[in-house]
């Protein structure tokens, strides 16, 4: 049977450099249950897909989900990703403070798996059940939901970005 999350939600993108192992990379567990779609090449990446970058100018509130059609992780080392090449893309957005649930880097502040960061972007934009659907592929994936159950409702309710770094201010104050 196939799996239903394919057709339902936002569509999901990851750029990956292959800089990581690919039996515990989350972005290839995903493609292969249908929930994501590779690229290999910055320059396949949509300029109008909301992009998941740490270095940011804006955080992601739920107002963006008027324009968002798509959402990219970069599943990538960021110590050799040259984001010059990412400053054309008018919808780069980082993550607020969350901390991880992975079994790697479990409980620590703004360390997460692309499939957290995924997941925190749904969840904020108002998509759930899609953040449930992809973290229940891993063992450990729903825990990051109760982890940070209290601050991902706040963020969701907020008005804007500058809500947003107001309720994560709180967080990390």
């Amino acid at each position: 049977m196939a799996d239903q999350t394919r057709t339902k939600g936002i569509p999901l993108i990851a750029y990956r450099d292959n800089s990581c192992d690919p039996k515990k990379c989350t972005m290839k567990k995903l493609e292969r249950f249908g929930m994501m779609r590779i690229v290999g090449r910055i320059q396949e990446i949509s300029k109008s897909t909301l992009l998941l970058d740490p270095t940011a100018e804006f955080v992601i509130s739920p107002a963006d989900r008027n324009w968002v059609r798509s959402i990219t992780a970069l599943d990538c080392s960021w110590e050799v990703l040259d984001t010059a090449n990412l400053t054309s893309w008018k919808g780069r957005r980082a993550l607020p403070f969350l901390v991880a649930a992975n079994p790697v880097n479990f409980g620590k502040p703004f360390t997460l798996t692309s499939v957290e960061a995924i997941a925190a972007t749904l969840h904020i934009l108002g998509e759930a059940e899609q953040a449930k659907a992809v973290l229940a592929k891993f063992h450990w994936g729903l825990n990051f939901l109760a982890l940070n159950a209290e601050p991902l409702a706040e963020y969701a309710e907020a008005k804007n970005s500058e809500e947003v770094l107001k309720i994560q201010s709180e967080y990390i104050g």
